[in-house]
């Protein structure tokens, strides 16, 4: 692969290329390796001339000097990266007849040439960088295997660099672990390799609808095995005690990594002791206000991970009283910008499912009013007198406003005081609303997650939620988004939907029956379950109008294939769309005489079928539904196959099962229907009334009633 620059930026870079920068590679070439590595080392001194205009003070600067100059402006590595110096410098470093200063001087340069684009990256890598330096760290000499690890940290921390590459080679992370015991350079480079190898994403019937738990990413869980494997624990436990600072964080953030969604890890950290000391107690005096508000926010980050893993209990006090209190002075508007987000997100985090430390976290510093300058950011020019920052804060900005929409998202995801509460924080609704249109992803799905959590609150759903009509941005999301924004908006729109909401019907005027009639065909599982539930909702208590219109946009073949789906969500929320169409007996009625033939096909497969007992429960309770009709009943009586299956539930050893088929003979029964005797008199045929004799007399109170209510209807 040609190691070389994109057309257009070597276009702009060569116009730069002078006579000097020529020179300077055309030494690299030359046969006298003393020579090579004056080239390397020294021959920059016409290169400073033409950077700094000055020969008189380039000649003030030392050996070192001169060679970071060369190559620490960015122009200047364009240069030599277009003139081929990265071929000529990765082909030293593997000579073995190159000194091993020169090599080393050459990995302090490809080093240094890593520091500055991505595009220059993305040409070391196309030169295959990686495997040369990896097979550096095989060298007896301490100093230039630093050189090769500090180029490797500095490669494997760009956001081009794929972490995969650090384990093609199976034996590379052993030799790395060996590596560990070597220097405290070693130490710190070979713990952020690992933290930068191991990247992980961070991040129920008719009723309200919850989020699904974070999601590991594809390659997380096989590099922290590998790591994990390879004895990551015990050889970088006794990092965190290190004289260095450097080490100790480095080894601290590994860690943070490792043991991410990981129970395996977590449990192995919280029995691991150094010095006497467990690691958890490690951590908590790194949270200390006196330490580092970097060590303090990944020491709270490690505890988080371990807690969430099952490690450690929510009510420890480690937890308690350290963490979630360290993770809430985080959000204090004195700290910086990063600290701020970094806090919200892992407090949000650390309590997403956790009811009590919800409520702890509402009311420890103000914490929900405390969030709301998360929107105000920066208030003020004058409060940041250091104009990059105010710059780099101004374009950072929404990552605020995202970490906030989490951390609320969070705090009220059960308590119903701590949404009022939430809500009632000044401007929230509107807050929320404009983060639906934000132009960020992030902002827009952290938004709508905050959304969501909110509309879990009957309360909030009659009057803030009407009031500010967020049905309208949410079903503008709805129409153009990224899945894993579909997915939350529609969870949210299930609750929406919901018989009591004021937004249900703006909602369903707005054509919303298409909308998830076509959820329901995504080949993405959450946006089917999804889709179907809130169609189920949609249906509850419906006019019949809004059923017809359900059932024709789903379309008979669609509804055969959703209750044909392999994941057992779609399905129950399948029949329980069914079951809410199938109710109140002229909708039964009209229903079953345009659909009848179908849906007692469905039913038959199902309760053929190998299925669990909620599935053929509400399968039954479908059949008790269309048992109620006055006219569809009939489709249950002049089915015998049906009929049989029925009276085998009957006395099926599950007693939910046995009751719903109870319900179903009930109502085909029932005296003060026309028609009731004959349907008594084939059932009596059956056998059925023996065997509500014997059910008449079982243990089980419901059972027991249901069978002598059933035989009254005989003896009326």
């Amino acid at each position: 692969m040609a190691c070389v620059l994109e057309a257009p930026l070597r276009m702009s870079v060569l116009s730069e290329v002078t006579a000097s920068s020529r020179h300077y590679v055309d030494r690299l070439f030359d046969l006298d390796p003393q020579k090579v590595l004056q080239g390397v080392m020294y021959g920059s001194l016409k290169q400073l001339t033409f950077l700094f205009g000055r020969f008189s003070l380039a000649r003030k600067l030392t050996t070192r000097d001169m060679k970071n100059a060369v190559i620490g402006n960015n122009k200047q590595k364009a240069n030599l990266i277009v003139l081929g110096a990265v071929p000529r410098l990765l082909y030293l470093l593997q000579q073995e007849t190159s000194s091993t200063e020169l090599r080393t001087e050459c990995a302090v340069v490809l080093g240094s040439l890593a520091m500055g684009t991505e595009n220059n990256v993305k040409s070391l890598l196309d030169c295959h960088i990686i495997p040369a330096l990896l097979q550096g760290l095989l060298s007896p000499d301490l100093k230039f295997i630093e050189a090769c690890l500090r180029c490797l940290r500095t490669i494997f921390i760009s956001p081009v660099t794929p972490e995969d590459l650090l384990y093609t080679d199976a034996t590379v992370i052993s030799h790395l672990m060996a590596l560990l015991s070597r220097s405290r350079y070693t130490q710190e480079y070979i713990c952020q390799i690992f933290s930068h190898c191991c990247k992980l994403q961070h991040w129920h019937s008719c009723g309200f609808k919850s989020l699904p738990q974070p999601l590991l990413c594809a390659n997380g869980p096989d590099h922290q095995t590998i790591l994990f494997n390879h004895g990551a624990v015990q050889n970088i436990a006794h990092l965190l005690v290190s004289t260095s600072y450097k080490v100790r964080m480095q080894a601290l953030k590994c860690f943070s990594v490792l043991a991410f969604e990981n129970p395996q890890v977590s449990m192995t950290l919280v029995n691991v002791s150094v010095d006497g000391e467990l690691l958890p107690q490690i951590f908590v005096k790194m949270l200390q206000r006196d330490k580092p508000i970097e060590m303090q926010l990944t020491s709270a980050k490690c505890l988080t991970s371990m807690c969430r893993a099952g490690a450690i209990r929510t009510d420890d006090s480690c937890i308690v009283l350290k963490t979630l209190p360290c993770l809430v002075r985080m959000c204090s508007k004195e700290r910086l910008l990063e600290e701020r987000v970094e806090g919200a997100e892992t407090l949000a985090y650390l309590i997403e499912t956790d009811v009590e430390l919800q409520r702890i976290a509402s009311i420890t510093d103000h914490l929900i009013v405390m969030l709301a300058d998360y929107f105000k950011y920066p208030s003020s020019v004058s409060a940041i007198t250091d104009i990059k920052r105010l710059d780099h804060d101004l374009k950072h900005a929404h990552e605020l406003r995202q970490a906030a929409f989490k951390l609320y998202a969070s705090l009220g995801a059960n308590d119903e005081d701590i949404r009022k509460k939430i809500i009632e924080t000044e401007n929230m609704m509107d807050r929320i609303v404009n983060g639906l249109s934000e132009s960020s992803i992030k902002v827009r799905l952290a938004a709508v997650r905050c959304l969501h959590s909110l509309s879990r609150s009957v309360q909030q759903l009659r009057t803030s939620f009407q009031d500010h009509a967020v049905w309208k941005p949410l079903m503008k999301v709805l129409q153009n988004a990224p899945n894993e924004i579909l997915v939350v908006a529609s969870s949210t729109l299930c609750n929406l939907l919901l018989e009591f909401s004021p937004s249900k019907e703006p909602i369903l005027e707005s054509g919303a029956i298409e909308l998830l009639c076509s959820l329901t065909q995504s080949e993405n599982l959450a946006l089917r379950v999804n889709g179907i539930w809130a169609l189920m909702n949609m249906a509850f208590q419906a006019e019949q109008k809004i059923k017809s219109d359900i059932l024709r946009g789903l379309s008979t073949e669609q509804l055969f294939q959703l209750l044909s789906d392999s994941d057992v969500n779609v399905l129950m929320k399948t029949l329980g769309l069914l079951r809410n169409l199938l109710s109140t007996r002229p909708h039964i009625d009209h229903i079953m005489s345009t659909h009848g033939k179908q849906i007692m096909q469905a039913v038959t497969l199902i309760l053929e079928g190998e299925h669990n007992i909620e599935v053929k429960e509400q399968t039954l309770c479908i059949l008790a539904n269309i048992a109620d009709g006055t006219t569809a009943k009939e489709l249950i009586m002049t089915n015998d196959d049906i009929l049989q299956k029925i009276k085998y539930y009957m006395s099926h050893s599950n007693a939910k099962l046995q009751l719903a088929a109870m319900f179903c003979i009930s109502n085909l029964i029932w005296n003060e229907e026309e028609g009731s005797q004959e349907r008594q008199d084939k059932l009596r045929d059956m056998g059925i009334v023996d065997i509500l004799h014997k059910l008449s007399q079982s243990s089980d109170p419901n059972l027991c009633d249901k069978a002598k209510t059933a035989l009254q209807q005989y003896l009326a």
